[in-house]
């Protein structure tokens, strides 16, 4: 059997022992052996490879390298089995079988190594044993798959195959495929690496603020503490415990403190926030730690340890100093990704998706192959504080989160290093799994205070305008919509959010520690802000029959015009006293809709959790007086605005600089 079957001059294979860990930028990993079956799509592509091989590829035009045809169909096999993991890190491919490690863990983002680093090639390295075959490709901007290097393996194997990232300007990634024939194979350990050792040092400092999750937070650590090689290079985990179940009071917490010793500090400190806990934890890092970088991740995360590696490796190879972002998978269904990536629109102070991207991925129903937008690469504007990496040099230099207690925190920290010439990159393989934001209400419960405030805190500092007609516009119209909606508590809160931007910058550090229980408060004195068992309640008037016919949403122009002159006549009206005891409908969260909820006097509505409902009851006074006064408050921030981002931008390093924050820690 030969030993080697190269199929592309950019490929080169030579037996070498594995390189030390400084030249380590992802390694093969496997699903852990508790994970659901649907989990396994992110680490191994096991479709029937009959199935895949189509020619040309899906979506795509011209002409085409078929050089990998003839070698595929050779492989074809119904009666392919799964591949078994051996551990994290080693797995045994069957006889009689071939699966792919083109999978969203295993393969390589190319592209994004080629456009934000300093290297030109990467080694595929494989400690392999068995007899089978080791096939690597690589795909284009249009999702296109090459053949690069094909190898025939038997024995035991130190495979080093060299590749070129030349060609991925725009996109693509590499990968490897395995299969076998009369024997079993066996891949020890691989990763993908460097040709080169990485500059600087791999010293990272771990923050997770936390408030009241403190099983997830030990399982956090105790992740942490599994991985010698993440051990390896963590210099400190800082856990700001802001909550009143305390992580060190966990089952599991000694052992994940044995594991890391000294470096794990639980520093117990008051409710203020997420801003307030990471900038705790970057506080600690700059003042008592010689960490080279600082990892951001939230407190009811899963990690996959491997992750933390990947991070650091790619914010020691980039060629300027930048934000590394990781990915957030769905922790409830664990194989969808929840975003590839995020912009801003810096007029209407909005985040949305990147262009091109596409939110809640099922990776078990569509692989990386097979979703062709995935190969193209994707820029962002910032990256969410689920997971993101800074380098100690950018946070010297641009200093701490504002003291926003939540919501924009990490978008204004993005886009402030932008501006200072520090990109961010989301790089897809580097991931933790957490809650969906579809299972949130924070656009309307007591977060929208938050939202609102921090959102024009944003526009002053960061928009391109010196008035943002288009935010004030788009705010309008929301305000709007949620007085149709009877969503009055949110109307409450958007006006004390405003009122409180108003105020001017001095106010914030003030806010931190009062803000929540006020914005909770001021929620609680509205029924739709109170959340209730249905059980508690009397059946709704109407049935099923009357919802369907209401659900239907209008589509043409001229109709939505029209319901909404008769909504708007229907909030005046006396109100039907019998729907303030007893709701006319009950609503799932999903079909409250404005041109449902503004017909209505009294109606139900579940919560994004699934745990209660809220009671919304229709009042013209407080729809006519509170859509009167956040009229007149939008025309007079308007007016205003100008003056006041002056005064936000003027007083922008005196809220992110170590001394103000110092003092909120020592109050």
């Amino acid at each position: 059997m030969p030993s080697s079957t190269a199929c592309s001059p950019d490929a080169v294979s030579a037996s070498a022992p594995v390189e030390p860990f400084s030249t380590l930028l992802q390694r093969v990993i496997l699903p852990r052996r508790a994970d659901p079956m649907a989990v396994r799509a992110l680490y191994v592509d096991e479709q029937s490879a009959t199935a895949r091989r189509v020619w040309p590829p899906a979506g795509t035009t011209g002409v085409h390298d078929r050089r990998d045809v003839d070698i595929e169909v050779t492989l074809a096999n119904p009666n392919a089995r799964r591949v078994r993991a051996l551990s994290r890190t080693s797995v045994a491919v069957p006889e009689q079988t071939e699966v792919s490690f083109a999978a969203y863990f295993n393969a390589f983002p190319a592209s994004y190594w080629r456009r934000w680093t300093a290297l030109r090639t990467v080694r595929l390295r494989l400690d392999v044993e068995g007899a089978g075959r080791v096939d690597v490709y690589r795909s284009k901007a249009d999702s296109t798959q090459i053949h690069t290097h094909g190898e025939l393996v038997e024995g035991r194997r130190q495979l080093d195959i060299e590749l070129d990232l030349t060609p991925f300007e725009d996109g693509g990634w590499y990968w490897f495929d395995l299969s076998t024939e009369d024997s079993e194979l066996v891949v020890h350990s691989g990763g993908w690496h460097a040709p080169v050792e990485a500059p600087g040092r791999a010293a990272v400092t771990i923050g997770m603020p936390t408030f009241n999750r403190p099983t997830d937070c030990v399982a956090t650590l105790r992740a942490i503490g599994s991985d010698e090689l993440v051990r390896s290079i963590v210099t400190a985990v800082v856990i700001p415990d802001q909550g009143v179940n305390k992580v060190r009071d966990q089952d599991g917490f000694a052992q994940a403190q044995a594991v890391l010793g000294d470096r794990l500090q639980i520093i117990d400190q008051p409710n203020i926030g997420g801003s307030g806990g990471y900038a705790r934890v970057m506080y600690e890092a700059l003042e008592s730690t010689d960490c080279e970088q600082i990892l951001y991740m939230d407190d009811d995360i899963v990690l996959e340890p491997d992750s933390i590696l990947r991070a650091v490796a790619f914010s020691r190879f980039a060629r300027r100093p930048m934000l590394v972002g990781g990915q957030m998978l769905q922790a409830q269904a664990r194989s969808r990704l929840h975003a590839w990536g995020e912009i801003v629109d810096r007029q209407r102070m909005r985040w949305n998706k990147a262009p091109g991207t596409e939110y809640d991925h099922d990776f078990a129903q569509q692989s990386l192959r097979q979703t062709s937008w995935m190969h193209r690469r994707t820029d962002v504007d910032y990256n969410a504080w689920w997971m993101c990496l800074i380098p100690r040099t950018v946070a010297e230099d641009i200093g701490l989160p504002l003291p926003l207690f939540i919501k924009w925190d990490d978008v204004e920290y993005g886009l402030r290093a932008r501006d200072a010439g520090y990109p961010t990159a989301t790089v897809p393989g580097v991931a933790i799994w957490h809650m969906s934001f579809a299972d949130k209400d924070d656009a309307t419960d007591w977060q929208a205070y938050f939202h609102l405030r921090n959102r024009l805190v944003g526009a002053a500092l960061h928009g391109t305008d010196e008035r943002p007609t288009a935010m004030l516009a788009d705010s309008l119209k929301h305000a709007l919509k949620h007085a149709l909606a009877m969503e009055y508590s949110t109307l409450a809160l958007q006006e004390m959010a405003i009122r409180d931007f108003m105020a001017g910058p001095e106010a914030l550090f003030d806010k931190l520690p009062t803000a929540l229980g006020e914005v909770r408060a001021r929620c609680a004195e509205f029924t739709d802000g109170q959340v209730m068992d249905s059980q508690e309640l009397p059946l709704p008037a109407a049935g099923a029959v009357a919802v369907q016919r209401m659900l239907r949403p209008p589509t043409n122009p001229v109709t939505i015009g029209a319901i909404l002159l008769k909504r708007l006549a229907h909030q005046l009206r006396p109100v039907d006293p019998q729907a303030q005891h007893r709701p006319q409908l009950s609503l799932a969260r999903a079909d409250a809709r404005w041109f449902v909820l503004s017909g209505l006097d009294g109606v139900t509505v579940s919560t994004a959790d699934g745990r209660g409902v809220t009671y919304r009851k229709r009042d013209p006074r407080v729809f006519r007086s509170m859509l009167a006064r956040s009229v007149a408050l939008h025309r007079e921030l308007a007016r205003d605005f100008p003056q006041l981002r002056k005064r936000y931008r003027d007083a922008a390093a005196g809220l992110t600089d170590r001394t103000g924050w110092k003092r909120v820690f020592d109050a």
